[in-house]
């Protein structure tokens, strides 16, 4: 699989799911899971980037994870941290960019410094454009971009025959970046869970039986692999789809 291959999508998202149940099947705690999800992790960033995606966004930590045990969720933001403490060299120097995406307002000031830092330091990198998902959920983020809209019509920023899906999505996260051309998720499930719900309408979805810390090179070659032999119409027919071609 090579740059030049032009059914490499653009933008991959990532449901990065099975850390837990990959840890019980080995009889190791949940958070021997989640440690190993990390090799993965580097491993996708490292394939993506080699085979020319240009935006890989991948779903780290969802709104409905706070209602995982304290001790879970203490041990998921310390692995964040450190993490974010051990990878973003190597990142940086691969021209990587990075950035975060949620409501950052429930974490630490030390950790939201940390992510900003990471952001500030990658900003001109242009190999790829690495975003975390943290705290995040479609539907809250449909709802502040609504809010946000509201506000700016309060203040005469805009007007209501301003108002279209392009102007509604430029509050939106992501708005920087296309649309997920593939959207994978691991563990076995077949739904997006709340993830990026306004920006996946038309994205191709890939479902796996692989838990994610045993996602490696090959996995993702396999998806990209099979959503190069998907037919993306966008509402059109087939034929209209050939004869634009």
């Amino acid at each position: 699989m090579s740059e030049e291959n032009s059914k490499i999508p653009k933008h991959i998202a990532i449901i990065m799911d099975g850390n837990g149940r990959w840890a019980t099947l080995r009889n190791k705690y949940r958070t021997s899971g989640h440690k190993a999800g990390v090799e993965s992790v580097r491993k996708t960033i490292r394939q993506a980037s080699k085979i020319g995606v240009k935006w890989l966004t991948l779903f780290a930590f969802s709104s409905e994870n706070w209602q995982r045990p304290e001790k879970e969720v203490s041990m998921l933001m310390e692995l964040f941290t450190r993490a974010l403490k051990k990878e973003v060299p190597e990142l940086h120097e691969n021209g990587v960019r990075l950035s975060f995406i949620g409501d950052l307002s429930r974490f630490s000031d030390g950790l939201r410094k940390r992510m900003k830092t990471v952001e500030d330091l990658t900003k001109n990198n242009k190999k790829m454009v690495l975003t975390i998902a943290v705290n995040y959920g479609g539907r809250w983020d449909i709802m502040q971009a609504a809010l946000r809209l509201a506000h700016a019509l309060n203040k005469e920023q805009l007007k209501e025959s301003d108002i279209n899906e392009h102007s509604f999505e430029q509050y939106l996260c992501l708005n920087d970046a296309p649309h997920p051309d593939l959207l994978i998720r691991t563990g076995g499930d077949q739904r997006i869970s709340n993830f990026l719900l306004w920006q996946t309408a038309y994205t191709e979805l890939y479902f796996t039986q692989t838990l994610w810390p045993d996602f490696d090179e090959s996995s993702l070659n396999k998806a990209v692999e099979e959503y190069a032999n998907r037919e993306r119409r966008f509402g059109k027919t087939p034929m209209q789809v050939k004869e634009e071609s």
